[in-house]
């Protein structure tokens, strides 16, 4: 699994993301997964801005337990018309991993998904995942390259892996090992911190 780049938590205070809300479209691991909503990462995203931040943005979290690529494509203009977001956080992959799909497949959903979002005048911060060994070091290669290429060609802020740091501790796991526990939310928002700090204005 890709190490993480991304720096410890900044706190300084700061502006919104400009012109909205921040929106996380994701799957079971932003949607809470079989632990308290208020335990899960986005949550306790939108507890650190309020705690941190003069005028902090409202968070959307319209994340769903079996989000696909696809699904989340078909959904995503509703959400841009309704919020009007400032700052979109794609977290999105393992389904469709799960279902067979190629990363070809994959990453022409989530360039497409891209697309929507810049043209509607929002940032875009991509939340890369991982998958089992069992599914080949090919599968893998790719599809972290896939995350990687579509960072690179729109210039977006990339975590490369939401669960860095936590899929490898069982202790942080629940008994499915796909999905973190409710003590391992706050890492899994330190990770993504820097990157959505990034796009706050100072």
């Amino acid at each position: 699994m890709l190490a993480c780049w991304l720096l410890a938590p900044c706190f300084a205070y700061a502006k919104g993301p400009v012109g909205g809300p921040i929106l996380v479209v994701g799957d079971s691991l932003s949607a809470a997964h079989n632990i308290p909503v208020q335990s899960g990462w986005v949550n306790l995203l939108d507890q650190r801005l309020k705690q941190q931040m003069k005028a902090p943005p409202a968070v959307v979290n319209a994340s769903i337990s079996g989000e696909t690529t696809s699904g989340a494509l078909t959904r995503l203009p509703g959400l841009l018309a309704r919020h009007k977001p400032g700052l979109v956080l794609i977290e999105l992959g393992g389904n469709d991993a799960l279902r067979g799909l190629t990363p070809v497949q994959l990453k022409g959903n989530l360039a497409k998904m891209i697309q929507l979002s810049q043209k509607a005048g929002a940032e875009v911060v991509l939340l890369g995942i991982d998958v089992p060994p069992n599914y080949g070091p090919g599968y893998r290669d790719r599809l972290r390259k896939a995350y990687a290429d579509l960072a690179a060609q729109y210039r977006l802020a990339l975590v490369p892996f939401l669960l860095e740091g936590v899929a490898l501790q069982p202790s942080l796991m629940q008994a499915d090992g796909l999905h973190p526990t409710a003590a391992a939310q706050p890492k899994v928002l330190d990770t993504v911190w820097p990157a959505i700090r990034s796009k706050l204005n100072d």
